[in-house]
């Protein structure tokens, strides 16, 4: 097993198959040495998890898994596109987007979900910039959406 493949194997993550976009997009673009993901949303065994608005029933702590759960989602997309994970250079930025009242300002503690994960699997070079955006509302009604802008090596 590679490294990225074996910190996933160690943490106990087993990459789903990645998803097929809901519209018309595609999940994923290289450009030159850039992996650039579509939104991830928290998706569990083939179903929406996670649904609700922050600060209206749905828990930081809850929110914060719905995050984990989306960046999985974002490493099965990359895996889908590259192959292999080890041409991951780095973790660029992640967007994320959360369904919340307008009173809810704890975005970034929701977004770690996300972030902690990238740092967990990728090391330093899963540390990134970051955008944490509370939303009136997301696709199919979940707690939170997750991009990526990921750097690339050269293919062997």
């Amino acid at each position: 097993m590679v490294k990225f493949e074996t910190r996933l194997a160690e943490l106990g993550i087993t990459l789903p198959v990645a998803s097929v976009p809901a519209a018309n997009y595609v999940s994923s673009v290289v450009s030159g040495n850039q992996l650039i993901l579509s939104g991830q949303l928290p998706v569990k065994d083939g179903k929406l998890a996670y649904c609700g608005r922050l600060g209206d029933g749905v828990s930081i702590e809850d929110g914060y898994q719905a995050a984990r759960l989306c960046a999985i989602n974002l490493i099965a997309q990359i895996k889908a596109a590259i192959g292999d994970l080890d041409r991951v250079a780095r973790i660029v930025r992640l967007g994320g987007y959360v369904n919340c009242t307008p009173d809810f300002t704890n975005q970034p503690k929701v977004v770690n979900g996300a972030s902690d994960l990238m740092v967990e699997v990728f090391g330093d070079a899963g540390r990134h910039a970051r955008s944490a955006i509370g939303c009136p509302s997301l696709p199919l009604g979940v707690s939170v959406e997750v991009d990526a802008v990921v750097e690339l090596s050269k293919a062997p």
